[in-house]
């Protein structure tokens, strides 16, 4: 008969998880009570980290919670090289300039989700520049064309004739790599991922190494309803501010309230379907401040409801908005020009014939408008700016 598994465990395995391979093994291994090696990898292939790769790493968390090593690996080596899970155009080659700023600001963003302290950090270009070609061709023939060209990406890229470049096939092996020099026993990683955690297991077996076990978490959607991706752009960054966050995540489907209160907030099943029971507004306003405050507090999710509030449901002016100073005479296009809230003339024309450019709440049709006092312009949704003239 199988042993039941603790509460914490149960919660560990089952939460937000799509995918675990070898389940048995980890299960034995988790109530063993041994401390595992956990890897999570991360590629910093933009500068922030947006909720999507957040699910894994609160995954990474609980491990932690559970007094397991969290091994992090950021792939400062691998990010040159570009990931192409899910991908159907090939990604660019990044210089290793543009790797060293997007990783600026890299760790305090992680640090928001596991405890940095307790991790042990890597950087994969520790060991993969190091790889000679002898050795590259050795993990090479762990994998035939073959199986790369099953995956669901590359297939349809084949079938376009679109590119696929070799240096995308050989990503997988890095990932695994990764493992061995870490000596990973269990990997967590998104769906998307699972073909690289399987290399991961190939290429520890071939170095002799116990094979980790493999734990992938359901995927996130992003603002657009597709995987949510850097990439892309459809993404709800951790470091966003307050009411930029509030705002994206008001803008979501409804169909998606309950994937999110599960993937990206801390709630309990329980707390979440009692939340779930009002009408998808305030569900979807629950989910909205719990997000908010996850990340920067509940002062913060309070202010950023209020001005919500205000701003789109009520059609107030939020409270705090930055001040232009112009010279009397000059055209509201100059003016706004001037002031960098718009880039240039055609976006001017653009904003003011699709009717969204407002001054004290009316809308503005006039291209040579000339501001004569102290007034407010507001564009779009988010975008508001006094002027005043000197």
């Amino acid at each position: 008969m199988a042993k039941v598994l603790s509460k914490e465990i149960k919660e560990l395995l089952e939460r937000n998880t799509s995918t675990i391979i070898k389940r048995e093994s980890l299960e034995r291994k988790l109530r063993s009570g041994k401390k595992l090696r956990v890897k999570y990898g991360i590629d910093p292939t933009g500068e922030k980290i947006h909720i999507g790769r957040a699910v894994v790493l609160r995954k990474l968390r609980a491990f932690q919670e559970l007094g397991h090593k969290a091994v992090l690996i950021v792939g400062d080596f691998t990010a040159q090289i570009g990931d192409p899970s899910d991908k159907l155009e090939k990604r660019p080659f990044l210089s290793e300039a543009q790797i060293k700023k997007n990783l600026k600001n890299y760790l305090p963003q992680i640090g928001k989700i596991i405890d940095l302290k307790k991790a042990e950090l890597h950087y994969n270009s520790r060991w993969l520049s190091k790889l000679n070609f002898r050795e590259i061709s050795k993990l090479a023939e762990r994998f035939t064309i073959q199986q790369m060209l099953g995956r669901r990406n590359f297939k349809e890229r084949f079938q376009k004739q679109q590119e696929i470049s070799l240096r995308e096939i050989l990503y997988p092996l890095m990932q695994g790599y990764d493992s061995v020099a870490i000596r990973a026993e269990v990997e967590l990683g998104g769906t998307d991922q699972l073909f690289n955690l399987l290399a991961g297991r190939t290429i520890q077996e071939f170095y002799k190494q116990k094979p980790q076990d493999i734990l992938a978490t359901e995927m996130l959607e992003g603002t657009d309803g597709r995987k949510m991706s850097t990439s892309w752009g459809n993404v709800i960054n951790i470091s966003d501010a307050p009411s930029d966050m509030f705002g994206k995540v008001m803008a979501l489907r409804d169909e998606l309230i309950k994937k999110y209160f599960f993937l990206a907030t801390e709630l309990s099943e329980k707390e979440i379907l009692q939340v779930l029971k009002s009408p998808p507004l305030e569900s979807k306003e629950g989910l909205t401040f719990e997000l908010v405050k996850l990340y920067h507090g509940e002062k913060k999710a309070k202010e950023a409801r209020e001005f919500f509030n205000k701003t789109f449901r009520q059609k107030k002016l939020p409270q705090r908005v930055p001040i232009y100073k112009f010279s009397p005479g000059l055209s509201l296009k100059a003016v706004l020009k001037n002031s960098g809230l718009v880039s240039s003339n055609s976006e001017f024309r653009r904003l003011l014939y699709s009717g969204a450019i407002e001054i004290d709440q009316k809308v503005v049709d006039d291209p040579n408008f000339k501001p004569g006092s102290e007034v407010v312009v507001r564009i779009g949704k988010k975008k508001f700016l006094k002027i005043s003239p000197k």
